[in-house]
């Protein structure tokens, strides 16, 4: 498989990750939209079982705690984590019944896949994730994908599905990435304003760096503008390319029509290990470390010895992700510390000759290998 290089490439891309958000599959009164449902699920199921097609689509969606809403009599999306996850509970259910009996109609079966962050962040999980979704697609079912809100804590949130969509994207090496939403691409400026014009195709985030964009979602979404492009910079620093659009326009994106916005993959495909450093683990703590091992680490070939730490915050254990961070506080990168917290102080600052004749053999490793360390300009930051 290799990603789509265009949009003319699009049609022929043979796996798609596709994420539709709460607002798109939600009535204004709370109530799931089964006629949205079924709509989407049509032009999904035209791309893996219509007359000719051979694509797999993993479908990344948000609603159930807007499904929930309805049968529960609440008056709008809850706002606190016992009563969202309540109606998250209610929703999963009959969001997933839904799918399970619109691509039926087509013949394709659905699989439930519900992942929370810790999924992401221990990596036995990630890797159980990726099988699963792998021998799924080989079965020819169609993974549908969603945080999972009933037993979720505000702690280990994804933040929004759109984080996930690119996670997801990423476990099965999808060739796209699709985010449908209310909107019909990035404009480069608030959409409601007049004179603002749609961007149809970015070579590159930072050329859109300067368009004012806001963080919040709709009444019964979370992610706004914000949560998508950090997503988009996700993909696309992964070589995956991604069309945003809204989700009417959904079999016209798929087919390579000019709708939404393209954002062309910009860095090369990477491994599961360097992408879960660098974005699905959640960091345990903060290393601090002199200019010399700055630049030894920016320089991508030199692991951070002890000698180069000055401090270290947080608690954590050795394996455990944790952020490099320079005199001044900016984050230099992520990486796996090969010490747990309470043994690291008594390391730091000392050459490991000194330390091997100290303290023995064991002590004299690095506190992050390179190969376990990510640049903050590998994509690090959203």
């Amino acid at each position: 498989m290799a990603p789509a290089s265009s949009r003319a490439a699009l049609p022929a891309a043979r796996r798609i990750v596709v994420k539709i958000g709460s607002s798109s599959l939600t009535r204004p009164d709370g109530h799931l939209d089964e006629g949205a449902l079924r709509a989407l699920v049509d032009v999904l199921a035209a791309r893996v079982a219509g007359p000719g097609a051979n694509g797999q689509v993993v479908l990344v969606t948000s609603g159930a705690v807007a499904a929930g809403i309805g049968p529960l009599g609440l008056p709008a999306r809850p706002r606190d984590l016992a009563t969202m996850q309540a109606a998250a509970s209610v929703g999963q259910g009959q969001l997933v019944a839904r799918y399970t009996e619109a691509f039926a109609g087509h013949g394709l079966r659905v699989g439930q896949v519900l992942l929370t962050a810790e999924d992401t962040v221990r990596r036995s999980r990630y890797a159980n994730a990726q099988r699963s979704l792998e021998k799924l697609l080989a079965l020819g079912v169609v993974p549908v994908v969603n945080e999972n809100d009933a037993v979720t804590t505000a702690e280990l949130k994804f933040g929004d599905n759109d984080r996930l969509a690119a996670l997801a994207a990423h476990l099965v090496r999808a060739d796209a990435l699709v985010l449908l939403t209310d909107v019909d691409g990035l404009y480069d400026g608030p959409p409601s304003r007049p004179g603002t014009r749609r961007i149809p195709h970015v070579a590159r985030l930072s050329d859109v760096a300067g368009v004012e964009v806001t963080a919040r979602g709709s009444a019964v979404g979370t992610g706004g503008m914000l949560t998508k492009l950090q997503s988009v910079r996700i993909a696309t620093g992964d070589g995956i390319p991604v069309v945003l659009t809204r989700a009417a326009d959904a079999a016209a994106a798929l087919a390579g029509e000019d709708t939404g916005t393209f954002f062309a993959a910009t860095g090369r495909r990477t491994t599961a290990r360097r992408l879960w450093i660098a974005h699905a683990a959640g960091t345990q703590g903060r290393i601090h470390l002199d200019d010399g091992a700055v630049r030894a680490v920016r320089g991508g070939r030199a692991s951070l010895l002890p000698a180069g730490v000055t401090k270290a915050e947080g608690v954590f254990d050795a394996g455990d992700p944790v952020e490099l961070v320079g005199p001044d506080g900016v984050v230099v990168a992520r990486g796996l510390v090969a010490f747990g917290s309470a043994d690291l102080p008594a390391l730091l600052g000392r050459t490991t000759h000194a330390l091997r004749e100290e303290l023995g053999e064991g002590y004299d490793r690095e506190v992050v290998h390179r190969d376990d360390l990510v640049l903050e300009g590998d994509g690090l930051t959203p």
